[in-house]
């Protein structure tokens, strides 16, 4: 029997740093909108879904930075969100800035957040793989400075039981790195939720500024088929600030085959009925980690080619 899985990826387009909560939240909610009227179950936002992609630029008042961060979610002006997508009947995934204040101590995360369609929280992951630099680096067109306003996430890559099925996430720059696939495909995920905010141009290497949509979808797509599970990578995009971001927000099932894509660089909905039972293929077949993956082999070639091995 088949568990399917309605989902929209709803891709943002640029948000500019005047936007206030609610002028976003109120574009969420179209989407949520657009959303119900295709039949989805889950509707997956971005990364930093609430604001504009603020590490942008170098900020030494740590006030003004702090502005980007939600204290509490939902929080007065996102409450409206979490009311109307339980009002539809609808399950959310929302990237956004987190501040934590604990016993005296105050951290920011760049986090992600899983809401079932009665409004509850059943997930969270807070971003590990963080990009660009923490130093002020004048030379660039723009700064790209998460290393400097988000602490490494401390969550670890969770998969929860949820819309019938086991979802994991991620954000953005850890869709780049296998071990963040290959973590949750241990765990038996079939369904991973990734938001992404990426600079067309990449200043250290501007040689692979063509490739940035071939390389977004590489990985991803990857990620999908060598762990048998499906990817929703969903993107804020378009001219934000001068800075320009890729789109082409897709949906991917676990053959590594792109099922839906935006084609626009603006808010839009793109949605895929997704059986969970396609991945079950791949996992007891190609990829059955217990029959064919030998892990104690790896260390092996590690201690034999002096390479540095992993944790």
């Amino acid at each position: 029997m088949s568990r399917i899985i309605t989902v929209g990826a709803a891709q943002l387009g640029p948000i500019q740093r005047a936007d206030g909560r609610p002028q976003v939240v109120k574009r969420l909610i179209e989407l949520l909108h657009r959303a119900k009227a295709h039949g989805c179950d889950l509707v997956v936002f971005p990364e930093l879904a609430l604001t504009t992609f603020f590490p942008r630029w170098w900020v030494e008042d740590q006030a003004e930075i702090d502005a980007f961060f939600e204290r509490e979610m939902p929080g007065p002006e996102t409450r409206p969100l979490f009311e109307e997508a339980q009002r539809l009947g609808l399950g959310v995934c929302l990237g956004y800035a987190e501040l934590v204040a604990e016993g005296g101590v105050t951290r920011r995360f760049n986090t992600s957040i899983l809401v079932d369609a009665a409004g509850r929280i059943v997930g969270k992951y807070r971003k590990i793989h963080l990009p660009g630099h923490a130093a002020h680096e004048p030379w660039r067109a723009f700064q790209h400075l998460e290393k400097r306003y988000f602490h490494v996430g401390d969550l670890g890559w969770g998969v929860w039981r949820a819309f019938g099925g086991l979802m994991g996430m991620c954000i953005c720059n850890d869709r780049r790195w296998p071990e963040t696939y290959r973590v949750m495909g241990l765990q038996g995920v079939e369904m991973i939720l990734l938001g992404y905010n990426t600079p067309v141009h990449n200043p250290p290497a501007p040689e692979h500024d063509l490739l940035a949509n071939f390389h977004n979808g590489l990985v991803m797509r990857a990620g999908a088929y060598q762990n048998g599970t499906w990817v929703v990578g969903v993107a804020k995009c378009g001219r934000e600030e001068g800075c320009d971001m890729i789109g082409q927000s897709q949906i991917i099932a676990p053959s590594g085959e792109t099922v839906a894509m935006c084609a626009t660089l603006e808010d839009e909905l793109c949605v895929a009925r997704c059986d969970l039972d396609l991945t079950r293929s791949y996992k007891e077949t190609v990829f059955n980690f217990a029959r064919h993956r030998r892990p104690e082999h790896y260390r092996l070639i590690v201690d034999r080619t002096g390479a540095v091995p992993p944790p």
